[in-house]
């Protein structure tokens, strides 16, 4: 039988989200990590004040600046995933505006996201350096740990130091998340997925990441990490490589639709195409194509069903790179049926009426998300930090 967590220690305080911080060598690079965004996901927070009292054993000569953050503090005592409304689809440009204002006050998670975004910020405008950011989560199913990674370069080189599965084109199924925000910001983002809700497995798991996100991003060496073998092979779990996944389907869900998951899927579980994975008030909800199903929901919060994915094999993630680096994405303007959006240059609006020989898998190589159709057209954009970091040219 699987240990069941003690309850979150009580010096997490209502609107207190600084855990710690560990400042060494301000010129380097800066770490963030930020656990227990939801609140009942308490396994982040526990494992960032684990390390934060495993700390003291480190030497001082840290290579940057490290600040362990909790997410969600009004709804974790409760230990419900949120009190108003879901925090991690909250950083919109309309919220982020209001941080600040007496808007910001209306809910519990505008209060929560004024904080955080007010304490990110002073750390942002201070870095020197690259700046990584990790958010922690859990998941209501059982199953590896993995990683979500918006699909940019620098995150995909950041992500492939650690042995876990990766997910890519998540954010294009999810509006409002912290690390796409973060992201475009020109941060290289984590999200990491470290088991079950309420299993101590899950505390371990995300242990061991932060312990090798310290050494993975140089503010630690390997050798100033305790037992750096014993966290690769618990995050290892006995596979010989890191797959890569791509998200092709959301199962968007509200809860007047009376969803029900069912029972004993398991993340990364194969299914085919007409599966019946769920159903809800209107019947059977069926598998749109054959591959993984990831997240499967077993509990009464939240507005994501199940994801589908598939594989990519490493040959199309070495094209994409190549593609990318000898700047191919500037050229798609000139192809038929496509179109700059006069308002943002990284956005493309492509009518595939006239461009049907462009699928989104191919602006995916490129490094282009999908933001939305309109009608017959297929709006497209890319983040600007790609392959180059706005913090490192702060020290020019």
């Amino acid at each position: 039988m699987k240990a069941v967590m003690e309850p979150v220690r009580p010096e997490i305080v209502e609107g207190e989200h600084l855990i710690e911080a560990f400042i060494g060598d301000a010129s380097g690079p800066t770490l963030i990590i930020v656990g227990s965004v939801h609140g009942n996901e308490p396994a982040g927070v526990k494992a960032l004040q684990q390390v934060a009292k495993q700390m003291s054993s480190v030497p001082v000569d840290i290579k940057g600046r490290i600040y362990f953050v909790a997410g969600n503090t009004r709804a974790l005592p409760l230990g419900v995933r949120f009190i108003d409304r879901d925090l991690n689809r909250t950083w919109t440009q309309p919220n982020l505006a209001r941080v600040g204002s007496q808007e910001s006050f209306e809910t519990s998670e505008c209060r929560e996201l004024s904080e955080i975004d007010q304490l990110l910020d002073s750390i942002l405008i201070t870095a020197k350096s690259e700046v990584f950011v990790l958010d922690l989560h859990s998941t209501s199913a059982h199953g590896e740990p993995f990683a979500t990674v918006g699909d940019t370069l620098r995150n995909r080189e950041f992500a492939r130091k650690f042995p876990v599965t990766i997910l890519l084109g998540i954010e294009e199924q999810l509006e409002g998340t912290m690390l796409e925000y973060l992201n475009n910001t020109g941060a290289v983002t984590f999200g990491f997925e470290g088991g079950n809700h309420t299993s101590d497995e899950t505390v371990a798991n995300h242990a061991a990441l932060i312990w090798l996100a310290m050494a993975n991003t140089g503010i630690l060496t390997e050798k100033q990490v305790p037992d750096i073998e014993t966290h690769r092979m618990r995050l290892a779990g006995g596979k010989r490589r890191s797959r890569v996944i791509e998200v092709r389907h959301r199962e968007a869900i509200k809860e007047s639709d009376e969803f029900v998951m069912n029972p004993g899927f398991n993340n990364f579980d194969a299914i085919t195409k007409g599966q019946v994975l769920a159903r809800n008030r209107f019947g059977p909800i069926r598998a749109t194509e054959t591959g993984l199903i990831l997240m499967p929901l077993y509990q009464k919060l939240g507005e994501d069903g199940f994801f589908i994915g598939r594989e990519v094999a490493v040959f199309w993630l070495a094209v994409s790179a190549i593609l990318r680096r000898a700047g191919v994405q500037r050229l798609m303007p000139l192809l038929p049926g496509v179109r700059r959006d006069q308002a943002d240059p990284e956005t493309l609006i492509v009518n595939t009426k006239t461009a049907r020989l462009f699928p989104l898998q191919i602006f995916h190589l490129l490094g282009f998300r999908k933001l939305r159709w309109v009608r017959h057209e297929l709006v497209v954009t890319r983040r600007r930090h790609d392959t180059d970091s706005p913090f490192s040219e702060s020290d020019e």
